[in-house]
């Protein structure tokens, strides 16, 4: 999914296997096909070759032949970057903002069970309080800001156009056609938790923009020009305007644009350092064994190797409190989400804007986050329905003691500084929040390298969340 402030799309399922692309002979960028050729090559699309001009002019939107040509040369360009072929073509669809709204809920599940387990998760990422609903948020986020996606289910890409004609921005174009390319050689594989689910989109949403941005280079440089990388660059249709911008409608909230985001500034760093080492095939054979945490994303030289420690979290529940009855139990949010919590409540220190790794358009690394090693989050409850009271068990591990210590000192500053907690007792780590979106009682407990935060309506409540040890 590509979007104006790019954002995160799940629910790719389909796995498939991978070849090599056929073997062709690679003219160079000014050389021009006589005529097409008795079958299919990279670069050569529809009739279309990447170096052909087309007849396009989206001023007054497209027409049904406008389309296709834009389209057919379109994966034609991404076949001579990527170094894959098409297998087929890709039918594409575009709709109109308010179409795309009607037909789009982001939220998840939206039964009280699961609406109320996905708010806990959130809340315990210090990122959604309870004065508002995560599904909404969602909504929110993804309903003004998403230009256009790919539904592997269906083999088609949906374009967006926020102008009353129909129009295609050739970097959504390029973007959502990768992600075709990806189902049609690699697949999609789902995930269990939100950390895993955000590193595979590590690599596919790097892939997709990492292709996007070169592809927009030698659009930038014009045909006969090179490009910063060496490239030549090409004769492109010209982007449309937006029409008054996609946005509307209620604030986007930043700490969970923050944290779906990750794939799209760090996956481009990620993908280019695979590339950088062995070419496209290091890519390619990232699909076989992809990333399985924020923290190989975040910081690419982890990868392969340094995998995240299984967390446990034993129930210890008492005083009718229990964990949710849900398929998914527990929830990972990894090192994303840990420097998500610290960077929404101002505490992550640095500057998230900059990077210094090439692609990389933020940095999403902190202190407190940095030595992340695993984490398990368990939302619990007591009661149903409108008397229902809620909590949850945060166990996260680190790499070091010293880790350890440093998250739980920024943890505890960071209640009190930011959200105003008052200390109960200091040496048993309890914290109360007294009002506001957070208002509850906390207890953060270090053992060696991992901290658990149990949260709880009130301070009495604590010990019937989670009863601590001797």
């Amino acid at each position: 999914m590509r979007a104006a402030f790019p954002v995160l799309m799940a629910a790719m399922l389909a796995l498939a296997g991978c070849s090599a692309p056929t073997a062709v002979p690679s003219p160079g960028d000014d050389w021009s096909y006589p005529e097409d050729p008795p079958s299919d090559r990279l670069g050569w699309e529809a009739g279309v070759w990447w170096n052909e001009s087309i007849d396009v002019n989206q001023s007054d939107g497209l027409d049904a032949a406008e389309r296709e040509a834009l389209v057919a040369r379109t994966m034609a360009r991404i076949e001579r970057i990527r170094g894959l072929e098409f297998r087929e073509r890709v039918p594409v669809e575009v709709i109109s903002r308010a179409e795309y709204r009607e037909r789009s809920v982001f939220g998840g599940d939206r039964s009280d069970g699961y609406g109320a387990w996905h708010n806990q998760v959130w809340e315990a990422a210090l990122i959604v309080g309870e004065d508002r609903d995560v599904a909404r948020e969602f909504d929110a986020l993804y309903g003004g800001s998403v230009q256009g996606y790919y539904t592997p289910s269906e083999d088609r890409i949906v374009v967006v156009s926020d102008a009353d004609e129909p129009r295609i921005d050739r970097a959504t174009l390029a973007h959502e056609l990768v992600h075709a390319l990806q189902d049609q050689h690699f697949g999609f594989v789902g995930t269990r938790t939100r950390d895993a689910g955000l590193a595979h989109n590590g690599l596919t949403e790097g892939d997709a923009r990492y292709v996007e941005t070169r592809y927009l280079d030698r659009c930038a440089a014009g045909p006969g020009n090179e490009t910063a990388t060496g490239a030549v660059g090409w004769a492109c249709v010209p982007r449309p305007e937006r029409a008054g911008g996609g946005g509307g409608g209620e604030p986007v909230n930043q700490g969970l644009f923050t944290y779906v985001y990750q794939p799209y500034a760090d996956g481009p760093a990620f993908v280019h350092r695979l590339r950088e080492r062995d070419g496209w095939a290091a890519v390619n054979d990232a699909y076989d064994d992809r990333p399985v945490s924020t923290e190989q994303t975040i910081h690419p030289e982890r990868y392969p190797a340094d995998r995240p420690e299984e967390v446990t979290v034993p129930d210890r529940s008492g005083g009718r409190w229990s964990r949710f009855d849900l398929d998914r139990p527990t929830e990972r949010l990894g090192e994303a989400g840990l420097f998500a919590t610290f960077w929404y409540n101002d505490y992550a220190g640095g500057d998230h804007l900059a990077d210094d790794l090439p692609y990389s358009t933020r940095n999403y690394t902190a202190g407190p986050s940095d030595g992340w090693a695993g984490d398990r989050l368990v939302p619990y409850r007591r009661g149903d329905g409108e008397h229902a009271a809620y909590g949850y068990v945060w166990a996260i591990r680190f790499d070091s003691v010293a880790e350890a210590v440093e998250f739980r000192r920024s943890y505890r500053a960071m209640l009190q500084l930011r959200l105003g907690a008052r200390v109960v007792d200091r040496e048993a780590g309890m914290y109360r929040v007294p009002d506001g979106p957070f208002a509850d009682a906390f207890r953060i407990e270090r053992d060696r390298r991992t901290v658990v935060i149990t949260n709880a309506p009130t301070v009495s409540a604590l010990d019937a969340v989670r009863d601590p040890p001797g």
